[in-house]
């Protein structure tokens, strides 16, 4: 049996969540998708994979030799490219990842109109709320919300967002004027667990400086929250129904700042801006899907982040209390 093709029948195995995946996507009968873990367990003389009647796990010497198949499966992809050269045009299965609010917000829409765009590329989308490796998970390009750490990683930034703090103008109405991040402490709070559900930190208090050095460390907050919750939709939700004060990334409430369901409050107390990348191996944007992927979606990325900024602009928020309270 070629080594090459139950590598690939191992990795589609790894990808589809189960033997019977695998055949499926590789028109494969159950007995040779079989065969070929079983050619490379007696090659490489380990288990790779733990196997039931319903689902597969890795083995310990799995995870490690699945880092190594997707290196050789992509360093072979990419020979083929190089050989091909301008002939070879997008196609085969773009592997993308972003976390769940942007994806189902603004990613996903415009991965419907890039497989409209080129036919023969499919595409893998997983919203995940972690960083995943990109290398050892198979995946082409990643949409990251976070500062970068110094990597052989190519990076193409997007945009920046917000950590804003808001509530409802209904709950604000009915509760103790917010002023500073320390008055937080005396209010109802909606809280998720990636945006802290016990404390959050604001940046030290303009010109709040001395030689004691205290006006360089941050402001942290304690609080008891009033709900936690693991739901992005159901907090947003909670607050604009005047369940309490809320963090979160600024396009998690773009819509609700808008329409006036929710108001930015502590703006001038924000840290400051995380930056947004489309973040791809080095290497794979000479693959003509990633390549097409990334040219169609960069602009599009930009003009959505562009937006949801201009919606909880902190300025554009002042006008809308002035003219209700006018």
């Amino acid at each position: 049996m070629d080594r090459i093709d139950a590598m690939k029948v191992f990795v589609a195995a790894l990808a589809e969540g189960s033997l019977a995946g695998a055949g499926r996507k590789l028109g494969k009968s159950p007995a040779a998708v079989s065969r070929a873990i079983a050619f490379l367990e007696a090659h490489v003389g380990a288990e790779l994979l733990h196997r039931t009647t319903r689902s597969i796990r890795l083995s310990d010497a799995g995870e490690r030799y699945a880092v190594a198949c997707r290196r050789i499966l992509t360093d072979l992809e990419e020979a083929d490219i190089a050989a091909a050269g301008e002939r070879s045009a997008p196609r085969g299965r773009l592997t993308v990842t972003a976390a769940v609010a942007v994806g189902e917000a603004l990613l996903r829409p415009i991965l419907d109109a890039f497989m409209n765009a080129h036919p023969t590329v499919s595409v893998r989308l997983h919203l995940l709320d972690r960083p995943a490796n990109l290398i050892d998970e198979g995946i082409d390009v990643a949409l990251r919300i976070a500062h970068l750490a110094d990597s052989t990683l190519v990076a193409l930034p997007v945009g920046e967002v917000r950590r804003v703090t808001t509530a409802s103008p209904r709950y604000l109405a009915k509760h103790p004027r917010i002023a500073v991040p320390a008055d937080l402490a005396e209010h109802q709070v909606v809280a998720m667990t990636h945006f802290g559900i016990d404390s959050w930190s604001f940046p030290p208090a303009a010109g709040a400086g001395g030689a004691s050095g205290a006006g360089t460390m941050p402001r942290t907050v304690q609080f008891a929250p009033r709900f936690v919750v693991n739901s992005l939709r159901a907090a947003v939700a909670s607050a604009a129904e005047g369940r309490g004060v809320l963090r979160s990334f600024s396009y998690h409430v773009a819509d609700e700042v808008a329409d006036g369901r929710l108001r930015i409050i502590l703006a001038q107390d924000e840290p400051p801006p995380l930056p947004v990348h489309l973040v791809v191996p080095h290497g794979r944007l000479s693959v003509p899907k990633v390549r097409a992927f990334v040219d169609f979606a960069l602009p599009k990325l930009r003009a959505g982040f562009a937006d949801w900024c201009k919606a909880c602009e902190p300025k554009a928020e002042a006008r809308r209390t002035k003219r209700r309270s006018g």
